[in-house]
């Protein structure tokens, strides 16, 4: 059998690249395919006009004038769900996305691209909470400190800067009697800065004299990384560290790994042996040209997220097995908020405004373990309007308030109503809620037995909190309305957010159900995933992306011992 590569990578997300570095390094021949274009490659100066090369393995082509010419601070132009660049769907913007089916509403938060959605995530990069690994699954937290740390330190990963609202998510936090947490290691309920993979500020970027021009590596504080900040002196120095920047780089500069953008995999070949079915290359479907196509190795790595691996897994007819798309986890979320005046923030924070607008997304965190994690949360006027006010289960002005509720406001908010509340934006301080969800094996991804896309069977996502979610998210809403109330918020507001919105997608194909310890298939040899399907739970709140690329880091490993040792 020819082979176009050792390993094939299916996805350039928060894993495939990470995978693909680390087994480049190791002298592997690694074919890393993706379905959605690549920005800030001279191959594709404009990608998303015309088609441009098949495939790059040259990190001189790396181009950050052309990803400057294509990432911009407009909100629609990158974040439109069904036309902008951050969006599930082909290059050709002119195309409609590709549809995924939710009966119970809402949409699926993710990108297509080289990146995946790293390229707008908030980078955000803390470790799981130990009592979510130990003791449930296959492998121990003490096991995963090695990888994390080796992704800390490539990215690399650091504190948050502490900006306006940090410092009064802080004082909140202080005042109701938590404590300062000082560990990546958390075992007891407490705040601290972000964990955050974004470059840090130039030291003297508060300097009065202070100019940036362009060639500072590092943070800017400009509060535009929900749209993809792209800025820095170079693709491997732009401060947001999505894959794209710095796993991509990486990657290249082994030598040994080729990224083919625009390439939707549609199946995964196998071949039965004397040791039962084996992984032996994919069949796949140009974006552009509808040009359809097999490619060969002799392992795949299944790294397309948690929505598309079990969808491919199922189009692939791959063999059956009860957790194969079950057990999706997604942090469900909800936003509490305290409206501030003047008098209040300058006294606490010596400014009129909470300066929402200023500094990373999300810098400052509370952990409960056994409950989640609360994230501050600072967006431009858009995102706050529509994260904070419309995806609510009721409207406000039909709700009946609830005995000694702590928020002053609850639901969706419309008309003179949120016209009020928006004036309110600059003196804001949002509370991003992530609940400690349960695996439940009815929620997941399915084929929907009817409707196909031009890639298979399109997806079905099903996602229903159970009791105990509910009371952890609603717990977590009472610390958030605590912390801000001793902040000294004169009006408590609360999202009471519907759960479908689906941005922290984890633990479709399960590690220690549909694959082993070092992330093979059970069922299919030489078949390995590298994504954040294969998490076990939803690692006690924490976002998902670090454990992700830990365990590709360890998955790498083990594939290269078994099969290239």
């Amino acid at each position: 059998m020819t082979t176009n590569a050792d390993v094939i990578i299916i996805g350039a997300g928060g894993g495939g690249p990470v995978a693909a570095k680390e087994l480049g390094e190791k002298g592997i021949k690694v074919l890393l395919l993706e379905a959605g274009p690549w920005y800030g490659n001279k191959k594709w100066p404009h990608p998303n006009q015309e088609r441009g090369a098949q495939s790059d393995s040259n990190p001189d082509n790396l181009s950050n004038r052309i990803l400057q010419n294509c990432f911009t601070d407009y909100e629609s132009d990158m974040n439109d769900t069904v036309a902008g660049k951050f969006r599930w769907g082909s290059a050709d913007r002119s195309r409609a996305p590709w549809f995924r089916d939710i009966p119970q509403g809402g949409f699926a938060w993710q990108i297509s691209g080289v990146g995946g959605t790293t390229l707008h995530y908030l980078a955000n990069s803390p470790r799981a909470l130990p009592l979510a690994v130990d003791g449930a699954w296959p492998i121990s937290y003490r096991e995963l400190i090695p990888y994390y740390e080796k992704v800390e330190a490539t990215l690399p990963v650091s504190v948050a800067p502490i900006t306006t609202k940090e410092e009064l998510f802080f004082y909140g936090a202080k005042k109701a009697g938590w404590t300062l947490l000082k560990t990546h290691d958390i075992i007891t309920p407490g705040y601290q800065p972000q964990p955050n993979a974004i470059l840090p500020p130039d030291p003297d970027i508060n300097n009065p004299d202070f100019t940036f021009d362009g060639n500072n590596p590092g943070c800017t504080l400009r509060g535009h990384c929900i749209n993809g900040c792209n800025i820095g002196p170079t693709v491997e120095k732009v401060a947001k560290r999505s894959t794209l920047v710095s796993y991509i780089p990486l990657a290249l500069k082994t030598g040994n790994v080729e990224v083919r953008p625009n390439t939707f995999v549609t199946k995964v070949l196998t071949e039965n042996v004397k040791e039962g079915l084996r992984a032996v290359g994919i069949k796949y479907k140009d974006t552009w040209t509808g040009e359809t196509g097999e490619l060969r190795a002799k392992v795949v790595v299944l790294a397309a997220g948690s929505i598309e691996t079990p969808r491919l897994w199922l189009n692939s007819m791959l063999p059956g097995n009860p957790w194969v798309g079950k057990g999706l986890t997604n942090h469900w979320n909800d936003i509490v908020s305290g409206i501030f005046d003047e008098k209040t923030l300058m006294n606490i924070v010596e400014v009129p405004s909470t300066e929402p607008w200023i500094g990373q997304t999300s810098a400052a965190r509370f952990v409960y373990p056994g409950l989640g994690i609360i994230e501050g949360l600072g967006l431009s006027p858009g995102f706050h309007s529509s994260l904070l006010y419309t995806l609510g289960k009721k409207y406000n002005f039909l709700r009946k308030p609830e005995p000694n509720e702590p928020w002053d406001m609850k639901g969706r908010v419309v008309g003179q109503e949120l016209k009020k509340y928006m004036l309110e934006y600059p003196r804001t301080l949002n509370m991003l809620i992530l609940t400690d969800d349960e695996v439940n094996q009815k929620n997941g991804v399915d084929l929907n037995p009817i409707l196909k896309d031009e890639h298979g069977s399109i997806p079905v996502i099903k996602y229903k909190p159970s009791k105990n979610d509910k009371e952890k998210r609603d717990r977590l809403a009472l610390i958030a309305a605590d912390m801000l109330k001793k902040a000294g918020a004169k009006k408590i507001l609360r999202s009471d957010a519907l759960p479908n919105l689906y941005a922290h997608i984890h633990s479709t194909m399960r590690i220690g159900f549909v694959v082993d310890t070092n992330c093979e298939a059970f069922q299919v040899k030489r078949l390995f995933l590298a994504d954040s399907s294969v998490l076990y739970n939803s690692l006690g709140g924490s976002n998902p992306t670090l454990t992700t690329q830990a365990l590709a880091v360890r998955t790498a490993e083990n594939l290269a011992k078994k099969y290239f040792g």
